[in-house]
């Protein structure tokens, strides 16, 4: 399965907010260690506040800090929403499959992506920042700092 940009990028920004401690990392700042385009990072961040996973404080002394919902919400549940709820596969798209009847993979991709989600869904930011992953986050900087990005 291959993720949304858009997801990788939540991931990640949350991850770097997971270890970012009393720092609270600009948006600009978090898309320059990610190697990501500013829009795209703010586009990720608009959704993420929306959520309620960060809080976004803008002028002096603001910056992104992940929020408690944000520390405990499931990955699981995060890349779900980020993914959407559609199929692996369009079998009804504008030029619906001819197999669509009779079709056993439909469900086989279905309870595939189902067991991906579900081995994600117990795990937290937390989880998947404890070491070594954690101290590599806080080391990221932006581009040509010789640093190493994500």
């Amino acid at each position: 399965m291959r993720l949304l940009r858009s997801t990788d990028l939540a991931l990640r920004v949350l991850m770097r907010l997971a270890v970012a401690g009393e720092t609270t990392p600009t948006t600009r700042e978090v898309a320059a260690a990610m190697q990501v385009p500013y829009t795209h990072a703010a586009k990720v961040v608009a959704e993420l506040q929306h959520l309620g996973l960060l809080e976004a404080r803008r002028g002096r002394g603001g910056g992104l800090a992940l929020t408690g919902k944000g520390r405990t919400a499931s990955v699981g549940g995060i890349v779900r929403t980020f993914e959407g709820d559609g199929d692996v596969v369009d079998c009804e798209g504008s030029t619906p499959c001819p197999l669509n009847s009779a079709c056993r993979l439909r469900g086989a991709l279905r309870r595939a992506q189902e067991a991906f989600y579900a081995s994600l869904d117990p795990l937290t930011m937390a989880d998947i920042v404890a070491e070594p992953t954690g101290p590599l986050l806080l080391g990221l900087t932006g581009p040509g700092s010789g640093a190493h990005a994500l």
